[in-house]
């Protein structure tokens, strides 16, 4: 089977497979990884960049390259590189664990259960729980949703689609690492410098292929792609930005302003200031348009895969 068809088959069977099993509770890869890159940096750790360099290269270029041997050894084994493809895919895309998580939340908000939905919202995202008031709360899973989507589906995606499993397990430990040393915290802020710019790298193209389809597959195309334009550079994520703001126009509702983050308050750009405020039912919109979005995900990437080996071939 060549190249691209083990990719479009493999990242079909992967999607499956998060769909029906989700992320398991213990012993998920990602998890492994993070222990990993966990004891690296207590070896490594320094209050400088160029430590932090180190620590991502050795971090990523290490499961990068795990990855490639594996690759390699299965390739030209009969299904087997489809399986391994299937498998970096569930193990690194988290679209249905995200819309559980967001519609667990949503669930206790509707109950009126406001210290459930506090409790629940660290599984999702970074937010300072108590700071937060229900109408906060939604708009903090909505946010987490838009974003989420870019980080746990489309961009894994796109990078299968141009690095194979390789590509798949670097995107997500480039991830991984933005997310546990990227923060802007006095002990990471030098560190994990490194790693926040080569997430932001990593990034770019998922998310502007996420706003893309967001405002393909929500209800407001035009107000999508009006609120990307207009508030996503104002967005101090060069990632976040496109994607909440895409989000927020294609649901009609309002996003950013304040955010506390352990103990730091952020004072965000309103994105789609035109919408309204955004209410617990917006959750299951939200957690809906993230489904669309994953399934035109992988009808692109797939289908541009298989349309580079064809052009490819052609050209031989």
């Amino acid at each position: 089977m060549r190249s691209d068809q083990v990719f479009a088959c493999g990242a079909a069977a992967g999607l499956v497979a998060d769909l029906l099993l989700a992320d398991p509770r213990r012993g998920h890869p990602v998890a492994a990884f993070g222990r990993a890159a966990a004891r690296v940096e207590g070896v490594l750790w320094r209050d400088h960049r160029a430590w932090g360099a180190l620590h991502a290269v050795v971090c990523a270029g290490g499961a990068a390259g795990a990855a490639a041997l594996a690759a390699r050894a299965v390739r030209h084994r009969g299904a087997l590189p489809v399986a391994l493809t299937a498998a970096s895919v569930w193990a690194v895309v988290g679209g249905t664990t995200l819309g559980r998580e967001a519609r667990a939340i949503g669930g206790a908000l509707a109950a009126g259960d406001l210290d459930v939905a506090r409790e629940r919202l660290p599984h999702l995202c970074g937010r300072d729980p108590q700071a937060l008031d229900g109408p906060g709360i939604a708009r903090a899973v909505v946010e987490s949703v838009a974003e989420n989507t870019s980080d746990a589906v489309t961009g894994a995606l796109v990078w299968g689609a141009i690095g194979g499993v390789p590509g798949l397990v670097a995107f997500r430990a480039v991830n991984t690492l933005d997310a546990m040393v990227g923060h802007k915290s006095p002990k990471y802020r030098r560190f994990g410098w490194a790693s926040a710019r080569l997430d932001d790298v990593a990034g770019w193209p998922g998310a502007r292929l996420t706003a893309a389809l967001a405002a393909v597959a929500g209800g407001n195309p035009r107000g999508a792609v009006r609120a990307w334009r207009a508030d996503a550079g104002r967005h101090p994520s060069p990632n976040a930005g496109p994607v909440e703001a895409s989000f927020a126009g294609a649901l009609g509702v309002r996003l950013g302003g304040t955010v506390s983050y352990g103990g730091r308050v952020e004072h965000r750009p309103v994105l789609n200031g035109e919408g309204r405020a955004v209410e617990v039912a917006d959750i299951e919109r939200a957690v809906r348009l993230s489904r669309r979005v994953s399934a035109l995900t992988l009808a692109v990437c797939a289908g541009g895969r298989l349309a580079y080996g064809a052009i490819k071939r052609r050209r031989t």
